[in-house]
């Protein structure tokens, strides 16, 4: 797959053609405000990363974050451009999470996306935008919030796998089916509600300070889309919270649970082991093979035995039985 996914100039809102790299600092010269370059890289190598930070001028350090990849998400400004580190999700065919990373440099008159990891390719965002010339003639800010909104939409769908999981786990620890895998597949959906909580957390202030950035990047007509994504962060978030706290409590459900079924276990074998205490304690002191035993030469001593032994083994079974501990 090539590391260059797409280059392409824009113009009031339309896209020109595409544009090879080596002539993105041409363009970006030319010094017209209604125009942009949009380029979109996937993984790419750090040769590849220099060449593009000598056609856009990008900072150094902001370079370097990504090619090392590994960022938690967050917004920093480099002079007039800004460079802004965002967490992308996926569910595989394992039903686990893989995280990957989409860094953005949003400059004037470019926006460069580059793409680690587990993600979905921005192929449809690119679309929808060329779809809406009256909006993506805003430039490189709109851009930014598609791109936002795109990555933050795809964080609801496995939010809401999460819940169904969380019901049917709800429905199976109720419904009598005490497992040790229940208990497991608690702390794996905690440990994939904790990296969503440290993808989605950060947006929080990213989110924040878009809406109040004073730049020329981001006028004041796009600021209440950054406030959509803000919304919708917020969902997520606060979904996220909720989720991790019943996920708390149906652990401690079930642990108790488990408790109490071992200890109606306990009880059922103590109360079998009482019943059985009177018949083996007679049967031992007759099986002693003493010759001077009560009743040993008695005829009627056998039947008394048996009768004691049967009559106590069922009172004792009739008392635990009253007191539900069989």
């Amino acid at each position: 797959m090539s590391q260059i996914v797409n280059c392409a100039e824009y113009a009031d809102g339309r896209r020109v053609g595409d544009v090879h790299l080596p002539d993105v600092s041409e363009v970006l010269g030319a010094n017209r405000p209604s125009r942009f370059v949009w380029i979109g890289l996937h993984e790419p190598s750090e040769e590849l990363l220099r060449q593009v930070q000598e056609e856009f001028r990008l900072h150094d350090l902001a370079v370097e974050d990504a090619h090392r990849a590994h960022q938690r998400p967050k917004l920093e400004e480099y002079g007039d451009a800004i460079f802004i580190v965002l967490r992308t999700a996926q569910r595989g065919p394992d039903q686990k999470i893989a995280f990957g990373e989409t860094h953005l440099f949003v400059g004037p008159g470019y926006v460069v996306s580059v793409r680690h990891g587990a993600s979905v390719p921005y192929v449809d965002v690119r679309q929808r935008c060329e779809s809406a010339p009256h909006l993506l003639k805003k430039g490189p800010g709109f851009v930014l919030y598609a791109l936002m909104d795109f990555v933050v939409d795809h964080y609801f769908p496995i939010v809401d796998e999460l819940e169904e999981e969380l019901e049917k786990l709800e429905e199976e620890i109720f419904g009598g089916n005490y497992r040790r895998e229940t208990t497991e597949t608690i702390y794996d959906l905690k440990r994939d509600l904790l990296g969503l909580k440290r993808a989605v957390s950060p947006l929080i202030d990213i989110c924040n300070r878009l809406t109040r950035f004073d730049s020329m990047l981001i006028d004041a007509d796009s600021r209440p889309y950054f406030r959509d994504v803000y919304d919708h962060v917020i969902r997520i978030h606060e979904t996220v919270d909720s989720l991790r706290e019943l996920l708390n409590g149906a652990l401690e459900a079930n642990l108790s649970l488990i408790s109490v079924q071992q200890n109606e276990v306990t009880k059922k074998l103590a109360s079998w082991a009482a019943i059985l205490a009177f018949p083996t304690m007679v049967a031992g002191v007759y099986g002693m093979n003493f010759e001077f035993m009560p009743e040993l030469k008695w005829v009627g001593g056998y039947p008394l035995v048996m009768g004691s032994m049967l009559v106590v083994c069922l009172t004792l079974y009739w008392r635990f039985k009253k007191s539900g501990w069989l």
